[in-house]
């Protein structure tokens, strides 16, 4: 029986085209299986390593997620968290702070600072055991912000009067719909000073400051690297391979092994869209129950 020569061409073709998807369904199991290697480390090849935090800071669950793993993880025999951040919410600061310590119970951390590590950053420095920056790095800014804006004098010279209906004088003050009064700035401040507090005691408990020393540098200021190293801020000046050679000579750590870098799913914020949102919530309150207080370093410009 004869078979038309069209049928035998494309099945040909339709056999092409299988092998080619077949190949690259082979090649998408290998493209996964590596980065399964990579990721959980199948090997358990000893290395060390190494995360980086940037941008602004803000609770990150994918994160916290990762952090922990590495804190469980035998094949990673220390840990490098490279910061370049202005800083963040106090929060997602605060969170970082709280990882890094628990990671420090099973290996090494070291902080590698980079041109930016002030407020919320260095409160994710001190999270380490040892922490290193450049001497043109700029630090410190330890402090609490909470901003608004009083819009009502402008609302009253185009002719609209706000009207807001609540529960008490302080419900959902600050408002930029209300004037600031006496009372809600005190309440205001008894919460920013309250987390101050506690911003300021992480620093003088894990830099070992006396309270001489802690009300010197605790005042908001922003250091150079080699400021922070006179003040105790720092432990040293240099950037990763110090930091590799203080977990050589300290921890034993060989500074031959392998550095690993930790992907973590970027929930990084730009700078200006951070800040931007003020603008768009009508009432303050909304924004400080969405991203916290700030601890973040931003000059005017």
């Amino acid at each position: 029986m004869s078979i038309d020569a069209d049928w035998l061409v494309d099945r040909r073709r339709l056999k092409r085209r299988l092998a080619w998807w077949q190949v690259a369904a082979v090649l998408a199991v290998v493209v996964a299986v590596v980065a399964a290697v990579g990721r959980f480390h199948v090997f358990d090849r000893a290395h060390v390593a190494r995360v980086a935090v940037s941008g602004i800071i803000v609770e990150d669950e994918e994160r916290d997620r990762v952090l922990a793993e590495l804190a469980d993880d035998s094949a990673t025999k220390a840990v490098l968290v490279r910061i370049d951040s202005p800083g963040g919410t106090v929060v997602g600061g605060e969170t970082l702070y709280r990882r890094l310590r628990q990671i420090a119970e099973h290996k090494p951390v070291v902080a590698v600072m980079g041109e930016l590590a002030t407020s919320a950053a260095y409160m994710t420095a001190i999270g380490t055991d040892w922490i290193v920056a450049r001497e043109g790095t700029l630090t410190g800014s330890i402090g609490v912000i909470l901003q608004a804006a009083d819009f009502t004098g402008l609302l009253d010279k185009i002719g609209i009067k706000p009207e807001t209906v609540k529960s008490s004088p302080l419900k959902a003050q600050p408002n930029p719909l209300e004037p600031f009064t006496p009372a809600a700035r005190a309440a205001t401040q008894r919460v920013v000073i309250d987390i101050y507090e506690m911003f300021a005691g992480l620093v003088k408990e894990r830099r070992k400051f006396s309270p001489e020393q802690i009300t010197a540098v605790a005042d908001g200021s922003v250091f150079t690297g080699r400021q922070a190293q006179a003040n105790g801020l720092i432990d040293a000046i240099g950037g990763e391979d110090e930091a590799r050679g203080w977990l050589e000579s300290t921890r034993g750590v060989a500074a031959s092994l392998p550095v690993q870098d930790i992907e973590v799913h970027d929930t990084e914020r730009d700078i200006a869209g951070f800040f931007g949102g003020f603008a768009k919530k009508a009432l303050f309150s909304e924004r400080l129950n969405l991203d916290g207080l700030i601890s973040v370093w931003h000059p005017d410009l």
